[in-house]
């Protein structure tokens, strides 16, 4: 298999102050944060019992477009496995640190049979790196 692709960047607002903007930015596009009352992973954790670290504040926040999703996925609900997308936050070294991972074409037909959703697909992804890029 083909590498995928880890997009890593940094801002110096807070975590919260960044999830904030980022949901600002994704609005104005047409995305919404889908898990907004489920993505500060403290709180799920804490939620079932799971104890963290003191300053633990990793947020996992699903990102969606849902009229373009829901296209989608009625063209072809085999998608749907790699239809989540993630953006984690966290601190670490005083600053917020962002992740986001997309997968290669390649990978995108390896998985499945179909010839416009990996295109599809890495429009996405790029939007998603363009909206990190203006949120931060």
């Amino acid at each position: 298999m083909k590498r995928d692709n880890l997009f890593a960047t940094e801002t110096s607002k807070s975590n919260t102050q960044f999830v904030k903007d980022l949901g600002g930015v994704v609005k104005k596009y047409g995305f919404i944060i889908h898990n907004e009352e489920k993505m500060e992973m403290a709180h799920s954790f804490g939620k079932h019992g799971a104890e963290v670290a003191e300053g633990f504040d990793l947020h996992m926040i699903q990102v969606c477009k849902p009229e373009k999703a829901a296209k989608s996925l009625s063209a072809n609900p085999e998608r749907a496995v790699l239809m989540p997308k993630f953006i984690m936050t966290f601190t670490q070294n005083g600053k917020t640190q962002i992740r986001f991972l997309s997968f290669s074409a390649d990978n995108i037909r390896a998985v499945i049979d179909d010839e416009q959703f990996p295109a599809s697909l890495a429009e996405t992804y790029n939007k998603i790196i363009e909206m990190i890029e203006e949120a931060k």
